[in-house]
């Protein structure tokens, strides 16, 4: 309909609808530029554009994996470093401090087996850091560490005067890349008296400790130190202020525990056991070690029905593990619980079958987990289970156990195994003693 008195919009030839073309045409640039501004602006998102997630950044995990540490879950730290290292894999940095943290962290496992495999998978991480920058001090520093750590281990008796000279020099290398690094000053203090230098360590950890009081691993080196020196007041004093800057790290309080027992306070020792079974406990970690040195605190006290209590405890957290077995072989020998003894010894040394373990640990066979143990390889670590287990069979042999025969094949291990250790000796020899009393 037209308006009167008003001219047609368009005119009946067509025109007509061109002008609503145009018009149509001119929406839709409008509609264009405003979606346009919208995408520039953010407001609108492009189709088909995945949806923007944060990225996190090598040094976000490198601070989860310090908080780790502090907080003492060494394991969830490590896992942390390794995330930041995919991210950026020639970071000399990051490698050193996993080193560090993977050092640490073999504190917290049990078999001699285990801890070396992990100081060597710390050596890996060093040889990284000193790839990715061949002058880093702090990766020579760490370096240090772990060879010195790995020169205490029972499987490289015969290559652990070549583990602490390497060791120094890595120290030293360290030291002449910067004078001032105090970790490496720290770490060849370690090395030092483990060298039994004591004197050079003594003077070495003092100047660690002026340069700078703030770290963990100065003071605990220094609670070593004074440790092997028989200070043990001092020891306790410089592991406590380990302790006030990483709080929940256990094998501190294991070693506060340790040199309180040293000065017969046995209920501080006992207490500090406690703390390190606690922290493991709230961490998740099943490490039976605390209730191991809660056991033999209790021998020393006399108080030898709860000392193999604790000791059992410690073989529930590892029911496969020789050694605790090899724990409270000692705890029950100790406690005159001689034919205890001889099985758990058994197990530790030469292995038993799933019902023997369970037996040991009086657990349920229904209910608890049965577990076939293989024994442990005479070592400076195990050479306790031997030649203890070789003296409860001498001492429990009768003519019709014929306990002596397997007694003397074990003494004789010892024997070949420690010419030159006159203590061991004397307990071999005394044992041997017995047997050849019966005719062996």
């Amino acid at each position: 309909m037209i308006i009167p008195n008003q001219k047609p919009l368009f005119h009946k030839d067509g025109s007509q609808n061109r002008g609503y073309r145009i018009v149509a045409l001119i929406v839709l640039i409008l509609c264009l530029l405003f979606v346009l501004r919208g995408v520039n602006t953010g407001s609108i998102q492009p189709f088909f554009m995945p949806t923007l997630t944060p990225t996190r950044t090598f040094s976000s995990y490198a601070a989860e994996g310090e908080t780790n540490f502090i907080a003492g879950d060494l394991n969830s730290a490590i896992a942390a470093y390794q995330q930041a290292l995919k991210i950026d894999p020639n970071n000399s940095n990051l490698w050193a401090e996993m080193a560090r943290i993977q050092v640490y962290s073999s504190r917290l496992l049990t078999t001699d087996q285990t801890k070396y495999d992990r100081i060597n998978e710390a050596l890996a991480s060093v040889d990284k850091a000193i790839q990715a920058d061949t002058e880093s001090s702090t990766a020579y520093a760490v370096k240090c560490f772990a060879l010195d750590w790995l020169s205490s281990s029972a499987l490289v008796s015969d290559t652990r005067q070549s583990l602490l000279a390497q060791a120094e020099q890595a120290a030293v290398k360290a030291l002449q890349l910067d004078n001032q690094n105090t970790l490496a000053l720290a770490y060849y203090a370690e090395v030092l008296m483990d060298e039994q230098k004591w004197q050079q360590a003594d003077q070495n950890i003092k100047e660690a400790i002026q340069r700078d009081p703030t770290l963990m691993d100065v003071h605990r080196i220094n609670g070593v130190v004074q440790e092997s020196l028989g200070n043990y007041s001092v020891a306790i004093a410089e592991y406590q202020k380990a302790v006030a800057i990483t709080p929940n790290m256990t094998f501190l309080y294991m070693s506060i525990g340790v040199n309180y027992r040293s000065l017969k306070q046995y209920e501080l020792a006992l207490e500090n056991f406690d703390k390190a079974a606690k922290i493991n406990e709230t961490l998740g970690i099943n490490d039976p070690m605390p209730y191991t040195s809660i056991a033999n605190t209790y021998v020393q006290m006399g108080q030898f029905a709860i000392a193999s209590l604790n000791a059992r405890k410690a073989l529930s957290y590892q029911p496969g593990n020789p050694d605790s077995y090899g724990q409270l072989g000692i705890e029950y020998y100790k406690g005159k619980n001689y034919e205890g003894a001889v099985l758990a010894l058994k197990c530790a040394i030469k292995g038993c079958t799933a019902q023997e373990s369970c037996d040991v640990r009086q657990c349920n066979s229904a209910t608890d987990p049965m577990v076939a143990i293989q024994g442990l390889p005479l070592t400076d670590n195990t050479a306790p289970y031997y030649f203890t287990y070789g003296s409860d069979l001498a001492a429990l042999h009768t003519t019709g156990n014929g306990y002596c025969q397997e007694a003397m094949q074990v003494l004789e291990q010892v024997r070949q195994g420690f010419p030159t250790d006159d203590t061991i000796l004397q307990i071999v020899n005394e044992s041997e003693a017995i047997c050849h009393s019966y005719g062996y």
